[in-house]
């Protein structure tokens, strides 16, 4: 068959996907206004006092009678559309974000996720990732929250200058529990371990990174370097160097760092593009020297851990306070 044909045979095919994809969105879309405006509806007769808690139930077994074929509408699911409505009723500007998420998915932020900043953003990443309800569940379980919050608050002051926005872009840690290493591992079996596992590696650092090559060889002069991982970032348009340090981190990795980032923008980095960003991937990190190390740092780079278990919530969640309230108590000294 010719290639032009072949072509137009894929257009075809892309139409009737594109018209699938937008045939769901609308029931989606159907469906989240119906769970709200019942969720409304019971919610406005309970706080009048027209209904008792027990109303709720017998409303159950009468739509089972009327509509039998009819699947969903419990009285526990009843009530979770009650407490849908009265978690974002006063919060209008994520209307359009909760009709772009499946419930499922709307089901498991408002019931697992405290505040309504936590709730938005799982709001915005599912929406803006596609997550399904399995990739969901593992965001909130690894604390992608905490961890990205933490990461805007620790970036460097050359990473702020950035003419893009790269807030919400990168985690303080990230977390490859889908890799089996032993405790004690090389850079090498780290990076082999990362590259097998290349879609996880992608579901993680977050759907924007396009992975390009790993041992990325650059030449300077008459010698050649290789980097760990380089990737290429959509939203900000700009390459992403990846550096592994399977210990912990020291100033003069930074060195390592900076040299390359120099040179894929000097030889690599296309005029339309920003400038290159680099993150330098450790075992773990001691907090103050990280700081000062990156204070004169005068190119965009930052400093992660990594770890293969996933962590702890209440630990993140603790850090996050700790590190918000220290930001407070600074201000209110200033």
């Amino acid at each position: 068959m010719k290639k032009q044909i072949v072509n137009q045979f894929t257009e075809v095919v892309k139409l009737i996907q594109q018209s699938r994809f937008n045939a769901f969105k609308a029931v989606n879309t159907a469906l989240i206004d119906l769970y709200w405006n019942i969720g409304e509806y019971i919610s406005h007769r309970i706080s009048t006092e027209d209904w008792g808690k027990s109303v709720v139930p017998a409303l159950a077994e009468y739509i089972q009678r009327a509509e039998p074929n009819l699947k969903g509408f419990s009285d526990k699911n009843l009530w979770r559309m009650k407490q849908f409505f009265e978690t974002y009723r006063d919060h209008p500007k994520l209307s359009a974000m909760l009709r772009e998420n499946t419930w499922t998915n709307n089901l498991a932020i408002f019931s697992r996720c405290k505040s309504i900043e936590e709730k938005e953003f799982y709001l915005r990443l599912c929406a803006k990732e596609m997550y399904s309800s399995r990739e969901l569940d593992r965001q909130i379980n690894s604390g992608a929250f905490e961890r990205v919050m933490i990461g805007n608050q620790k970036l460097s002051p050359v990473m702020r200058e950035l003419k893009h926005d790269i807030t919400n872009a990168f985690k303080d840690v990230y977390i490859f529990e889908f890799i089996k290493l032993p405790d004690t591992h090389s850079e090498g079996e780290l990076q082999d371990a990362l590259i097998a596992q290349m879609k996880n590696v992608i579901l993680e650092l977050g759907k924007d990174f396009l992975f390009m090559d790993e041992q990325y060889r650059i030449q300077v002069g008459n010698s050649d370097f290789f980097i760990d991982l380089v990737f290429y970032h959509r939203t900000l348009q700009c390459l992403i160097a990846f550096e592994l340090k399977a210990d912990k981190f020291k100033p003069e990795h930074l060195g390592q760092l900076n040299f390359y980032l120099e040179a894929l923008d000097r030889d690599i980095k296309k005029a339309h593009e920003n400038p290159s960003i680099g993150i330098l991937l450790c075992k773990n990190k001691d907090v103050e020297v990280v700081e000062y190390a990156l204070s004169r740092n005068l190119s965009p780079a930052m400093v992660a851990e990594y770890q293969t278990i996933l962590p702890e919530k209440k630990a993140l969640q603790r850090k996050f306070r700790e590190i918000f309230e220290r930001q407070s108590d600074f201000q209110k000294e200033g």
